[in-house]
């Protein structure tokens, strides 16, 4: 979001008071960033048994102060790329998209299964511990346009306006014949700084272990979908007690989780405690609803169609993993206890 605020994009930089359209069913790193430039979130509701964003609300939150949209594919499950690409050409936006837990899910867009993280102006990665593949922290930002990988980088390494690689100097030849407007001629071009940056580069250590993840990853990848399909076969019986996952049209999700959401006859705190006590680990879909959230007091937004579907999952929705290692045990045993509380 920094990088798309920046100077050296020029009239086609985001400036505050502009709009972006996202959700607010899902983690905050889509939205914080938003708020600290001084940009405005336009939340579009979300909702099971997808738990991304609706479609038809996409384009018809675009407003004239609309610039960007920046959403992330739902615990992998893709969201609906095609209206997204549909809107961002209509309008000439800019797409953000958030492929933090969806590494291996793919979409098909114009008859072409695609890998997600493939469709945005920029699109970024976790690898986060729980992640598809993990480096102990850190994730990584994707791009092709150029403009934009010289102010990734730039933001990446302090804001320098020098693109020399850690340990090489005078790449470019001019290290000392540049001139800036405010700073003494010929000043050395590897302490220019031409953007307010950041210092985000992984060390060697944790690029060994990605490298050593990517060998693993198809293999991950397998396992969580054979993870889902058993879940899903094994808590069919529950179906009407809860709302099954399903895959958006046109998805094969790498599924970070399997997402389900209860009946309202059914008390969530009450089921996350039983199956606490079973030793059966749950999350919530993250910030629920983030605009409800402490944080969120006193922030400018706008949500144009209400968030009811957003706040159906804030209280009745909750997923459970399926990380490569479960075993076939582990899942049957997870199933029967649900299934054993939502139908006695």
């Amino acid at each position: 979001m920094a990088a798309l605020c920046s100077p050296l994009l020029k009239e086609r930089r985001l400036k505050p008071g502009d709009e972006v359209i996202t959700v607010a069913a899902g983690f905050p790193t889509t939205v914080a960033p938003l708020v600290q430039h001084g940009l405005i979130p336009v939340f579009v509701d979300a909702t099971s048994p997808t738990y991304n964003a609706v479609p038809e609300q996409i384009e018809a939150a675009v407003t004239p102060k609309t610039r960007a949209i920046f959403l992330a594919h739902t615990l992998a499950n893709p969201f609906d790329v095609a209206s997204v690409a549909a809107a961002v050409r209509k309008h000439d936006l800019w797409f953000l998209e958030d492929a933090c837990d969806a590494l291996g899910s793919t979409y098909t867009l114009d008859g072409r299964e695609t890998p997600c993280g493939a469709f945005g102006h920029i699109s970024t990665f976790s690898f986060y511990p729980a992640h598809h593949i993990t480096m102990g922290e850190g994730g990584a930002v994707a791009c092709d346009d150029p403009l934009l990988c010289k102010v990734l980088l730039s933001l990446r390494d302090w804001g320098r306006d020098c693109w020399c690689a850690p340990g090489h100097d005078d790449t470019c030849k001019r290290r000392y014949a540049r001139k800036f407007a405010t700073l003494p001629e010929g000043y050395d071009h590897k302490y220019v700084y031409s953007q307010l940056g950041y210092n985000l580069k992984i060390s060697d250590m944790q690029a060994a272990c990605g490298v050593a993840q990517l060998e693993r990853l198809d293999g991950f990848i397998a396992a969580r979908r054979k993870n889902f399909a058993q879940l899903s076969a094994a808590l069919a019986p529950a179906e009407g007690a809860l709302i099954l996952p399903k895959a958006t049209p046109g998805s094969n999700p790498a599924w970070f989780g399997f997402p389900v959401t209860l009946d309202e006859r059914f008390n969530r705190r009450e089921f996350c405690e039983y199956l606490n006590a079973q030793k059966i680990g749950t999350r919530l879909l993250f910030a629920g609803n983030l605009t409800r959230q402490p944080c969120f007091e006193g922030v400018t937004y706008r949500d144009p169609f209400g968030l009811d579907g957003t706040d159906k999952i804030m209280n009745q929705s909750l997923w459970v993993g399926v990380y490569p290692g479960l075993t076939e045990a582990h899942l049957t045993y997870l199933a029967e206890k649900m299934c054993s509380w939502l139908l006695r």
